[in-house]
């Protein structure tokens, strides 16, 4: 294992016996590492057995990965640890306000709002003991857009309104008590309290308020996040792990979501009906046909296509419905631009995922940098610009794209090839180059700089 560390993360190391599709990814990875990213690694050794001995112990220290790799041991022990009952939290919850009690089907359950504050101080009293029952550990903020807006909000000048940003905490117990005269203010006392949906709320909370407090700010005392509480009977264990996978298994909503009541989306929707195609700008249960185009993979055609942004395309995916929402949904974008855009998508698509075996390895890395060229000779063929291209002249395009895509689809792969060729010589290419040339886009002006007169007269 530790050998297998040295020489997966070490992007000068050398993989000799390596099953091929694998190999694409480790050196995509490795690509990242040249380009200055640091990964932090978990080596889980697993048996039946005994952790490892102290001379192995002795090999993991000289190794000297240092904090960088961390190395834990599970075997069925540790099993069955981790599915026995933690050590019990019991806390007093500090209500605000009015809450809802009932007691149901042998149970009971307390709906209200809570302060961050309060949050912040039963986090930092009890830790992970709190998330024993939940299914995952704190994700951090770098990479994560929920936990980062939690914290944004926190921060902001309105904290008050965190409560209507947050979908709140499900917390489970073995009883809870208040005191029933009050009509608001409740200071509920939980016995074996555990967070199941929330974890990360929690944390950020916890992170975030812990941070300011460290530098003299003010704790946004006005910030509360609603708080459902159930208290489950003993032998119940089942109903608990219903909660914990309902709670948290709920189809979760993403950026594509936001935006799929958009007026330019649902423009966008009208004209690509009326081509005989259609725009599947929200997401459903029904298989797509080939006739259906879906907003994420409009999005990456029109960005590879069109915007001529082939890298962003593939590897800033998360985006397009974010920070480059508008770079590629502009308000001259129409149907017939979206759909031409995508039959050449897939064509390339298809090449990536299907390569025949002349196939040179960038295939599998450059199959929006194909598109883009492809998008370029198509438009040369029309003899249009691509704000030309609409319903008046969709046909011809769609025409040409059924008749000339093939042509399109080689002949902009040897544009990939050469401009390769330009930019590293005859020299042999790695695969961690190659995934970082198309991943920085390095080509694309090169790509955009090919006479296709001459190219074609060369093939």
């Amino acid at each position: 294992m530790i050998d297998a560390v040295r020489h997966i993360f070490d992007p000068s190391s050398q993989l000799e016996k390596i099953n091929q599709r694998l190999k694409v990814k480790v050196e995509e990875a490795r690509s990242l590492i040249r380009d200055g990213y640091i990964p932090r690694i978990r080596a889980i050794a697993c048996n039946n057995g005994l952790k490892w001995n102290t001379s192995a112990e002795e090999a993991i220290k000289r190794a000297n990965f240092g904090d960088q790799v961390s190395w834990e041991h599970l075997n069925h022990d540790a099993l069955v640890r981790i599915i026995q009952r933690p050590k019990s939290v019991d806390e007093t919850l500090k209500l605000v306000g009015k809450a809802a009690i009932e007691d149901m089907n042998y149970s009971r359950v307390c709906i209200g709002r809570i302060p961050v504050s309060e949050i912040y101080g039963i986090v930092k009293t009890h830790g992970d003991q709190l998330l024993e029952r939940n299914i995952r550990r704190y994700l951090g903020l770098q990479g994560n857009r929920v936990n980062t807006g939690i914290r944004e909000t926190l921060h902001s000048d309105r904290p008050e309104n965190f409560y209507f940003f947050n979908n709140g905490l499900t917390l489970i117990c073995d009883q809870f008590k208040y005191n029933a005269v009050q009509q608001s203010d409740y200071q509920v006392q939980a016995k074996n309290l555990q967070i199941v949906n929330g974890g990360q709320t929690c944390m950020t909370i916890y992170r975030t308020l812990e941070e300011m407090d460290a530098k003299g700010k003010s704790l946004p005392t006005t910030a509360t996040v609603m708080v459902r509480l159930y208290e489950l009977p003993d032998e119940d264990n089942d109903l608990m792990l219903q909660i914990t996978h309902a709670t948290n298994s709920q189809n979760p909503v993403d950026l594509k979501d936001l935006k799929s009541n958009d007026a330019h989306q649902r423009n966008l929707e009208t004209s690509i009906q009326s081509l005989g195609y259609t725009y599947r700008r929200k997401r459903t249960d029904t298989s797509a046909k080939s006739s259906d185009i879906t907003s994420g993979t409009a999005a990456e055609a029109v960005l590879a296509v069109w915007r001529q942004a082939p890298h962003q395309a593939k590897f800033f995916s998360r985006e397009h419905f974010g920070k480059l929402y508008k770079q590629i949904f502009t308000e001259s974008l129409n149907g017939a631009q979206v759909i031409i855009a995508v039959l050449l998508y897939r064509i390339a698509e298809n090449r990536r995922k299907r390569p025949t075996k002349d196939d040179p390895l960038f295939v599998r890395y450059g199959s929006c940098f194909i598109a883009m060229q492809m998008g370029r000779r198509l438009l040369k063929d029309l003899n249009v610009s691509i704000s030309a291209l609409d319903h008046r002249n969709f046909k011809d395009a769609e025409n040409l794209v059924g008749q000339n895509g093939a042509e399109y689809l080689e002949a902009s792969i040897r544009d990939v090839q050469e401009a390769l060729t330009d930019l590293y010589g005859d020299r042999e290419i790695s695969l961690q180059q190659l995934s970082a040339t198309f991943r920085r886009g390095d080509l694309i002006s090169r790509l955009l700089n090919v006479s296709f007169d001459d190219t074609e007269s060369k093939s």
